[in-house]
C-alpha cells in the first residue's frame, strides 16, 4: 500500500481543518493563543501557514519543560508535583496562562502528552494527551485522548484534536 497517499491526505486534511478554524475566529470575532507541549507548536505552525491568519491568530507558546510551563505560563510547582505535566490539572492551567499572557486573546488551547515512543506507564500510556482549552470570561475544559501510532502519529492527531475543540468551543 502507498502510504504517501494517506499521509498527503492527512496533511490535506489538517490544512483544510485550520483554515476552516480560522474562518470560524473571523466570524466570532475571535483570536487565538497556543500553549503546546508535546505538539511542539504543531497548531499555531497549522494556523499560521495560511496568509491573514494574523488577524485571529494571536500567538503561540511551546512549553516543553515543566520550568517552562511554571516560568511562562504560571503553571504552579504544586500541580506539576502532585498531578504531573500531562494532566487535566496542567492543562487548565496552562490554558488560563496562555489567555494571561495574550491579553487580546479570547480562546486558548493548550497541549500536554506522551507523543512516544518512550515515556509511558500504566497509568499514562504512550499517545495519552490532554488539552484544556479557555474562553475569556468562561469556563476551562479539560479532555483527554489516547492516539494510536508512532511520535508523528499522535502529534498530528493530537494536533487535529486541538483545531477540533477550538472550533467546537466557537460553536
Amino acid at each position: 500500500m502507498d502510504t504517501s497517499l494517506l499521509v498527503e491526505a492527512d496533511e490535506a486534511d489538517l490544512v483544510r481543518l485550520s483554515g476552516d478554524l480560522l474562518a470560524a475566529l473571523r466570524r466570532s470575532g475571535g483570536k487565538l493563543v497556543t500553549a503546546e507541549s508535546c505538539t511542539g507548536g504543531l497548531v499555531a505552525a497549522l494556523l499560521t501557514q495560511h496568509a491573514g491568519s494574523s488577524d485571529v491568530m494571536e500567538g503561540g507558546l511551546v512549553t516543553y519543560s515543566n520550568s517552562m510551563k511554571q516560568s511562562v505560563l504560571g503553571v504552579r510547582k504544586d500541580t506539576l508535583s502532585a498531578f504531573g505535566a500531562v494532566s487535566a490539572e496542567t492543562v487548565r492551567e496552562m490554558a488560563v496562562g496562555a489567555l494571561r499572557i495574550a491579553q487580546d486573546a479570547t480562546h486558548s488551547v493548550a497541549i500536554s502528552g506522551i507523543a512516544g515512543p518512550g515515556g509511558g506507564s500504566a497509568e499514562k500510556p504512550v499517545g495519552l494527551v490532554w488539552f484544556g482549552t479557555a474562553v475569556r470570561g468562561g469556563e476551562v475544559l479539560a479532555e483527554a485522548k489516547v492516539f494510536k501510532g508512532g511520535r508523528t502519529d499522535v502529534r498530528s492527531q493530537a494536533a487535529r484534536h486541538a483545531l477540533y475543540l477550538v472550533r467546537q468551543r466557537l460553536s
